[in-house]
């Protein structure tokens, strides 16, 4: 039997960590290499892409946009940015028509600084934020620079003090901190009731499947395997048209080749960023993966993933 190669797209359910779900699709594949793209946190439901075998590999390449489905919470703080934490404080929120809202959240909208929940999974000193503070510890975390391409408003419900949003972001946004700092920025405190992710890494939720369940001693039939390239549309692409090309390849080499070869991507690039390393999807001559290849000076193919290599 062949090895995995490809992605399942899990619906995370409520409840388990990202992990749990990397543990339970090693059992259902009975796969050592297996890899997530993009924690959610326990309380948190939504799209959770895993990579199976070689797959992992192309994690790092795959577009970091994120889009989430969420209720904010006015007039609470909480330990955690959240309503799993501890709250810490109740106020009143203030009468607010959408339109105030909307200039509240337009400070949100960007290219912005922001500061992740105490309660993270961010590295401190080789350790987890969140396993400091579960000690008692008070971690502080510095801003960073993250970009909110979407934010809009979806409802507002004045008596209950909830506003439901969309958000579509940079890889290391927290919807919790969005929310913390929007109740901040109003005067009454804020936090994040409930949250479900929607896209992520090139997928979305058309594509999402439940958690396999464990029938008896073993668990239900495995999943669909979607092909990698279905997630790699934003980068543009080349196939090999001989098999000596294929071969130098395998072997590491760098090709000499007209740029003027390689398929655009087929959707627009994701940043500018993307446009400047001059990633490309190689192909074999079948059409299928095989690898990840950079340009230099535009006369070269230079191999930075290779699959099935020799040695």
């Amino acid at each position: 039997m062949c090895s995995p190669f490809g992605f399942v797209v899990i619906h995370k359910p409520a409840g388990l960590t990202s992990h749990d779900c990397v543990n339970r699709l090693r059992k259902v594949f009975q796969l050592k290499r297996v890899g997530h793209g993009g924690t959610l946190d326990p309380a948190v439901t939504g799209i959770l892409p895993i990579a199976l075998g070689n797959a992992t590999r192309l994690l790092p390449y795959l577009p970091q946009k994120k889009t989430y489905r969420g209720v904010i919470q006015l007039g609470k703080r909480s330990t955690t940015d959240d309503l799993e934490g501890e709250i810490l404080s109740c106020a009143m929120w203030p009468k607010l028509e959408r339109s105030s809202l909307e200039q509240y959240l337009d400070k949100f909208r960007g290219c912005i600084e922001q500061v992740p929940p105490q309660v993270s999974s961010i590295h401190v000193k080789g350790e987890r934020a969140y396993r400091r503070v579960k000690r008692g510890e008070v971690v502080t975390l510095p801003s960073r620079k993250i970009t909110v391409f979407e934010l809009q408003l979806i409802d507002w419900n004045q008596f209950l003090g909830e506003l439901e949003i969309t958000v579509h972001c940079s890889s290391g946004t927290y919807i919790r901190a969005l929310a913390r700092d929007l109740g901040e920025a109003i005067g009454c405190g804020g936090c994040l009731s409930s949250l479900r992710r929607t896209a992520a890494l090139g997928f979305d939720e058309t594509q999402a499947i439940s958690l396999p369940e464990k029938k008896g001693d073993t668990y239900e039939d495995r999943p669909h395997v979607l092909s990698p390239l279905q997630a790699l549309n934003h980068l543009p692409r080349l196939q090999f048209s001989t098999e000596q090309e294929l071969l130098h390849w395998r072997q590491g080499r760098t090709l000499l080749l007209a740029k003027d070869r390689y398929q655009p991507s087929l959707t627009p690039p994701l940043s500018i960023k993307e446009e400047d390393n001059n990633t490309i999807v190689v192909l074999d001559l079948s059409g299928e993966i095989a690898g990840i290849g950079s340009w230099v000076e535009s006369t070269s193919l230079k191999p930075k993933v290779v699959f099935n290599a020799l040695g």
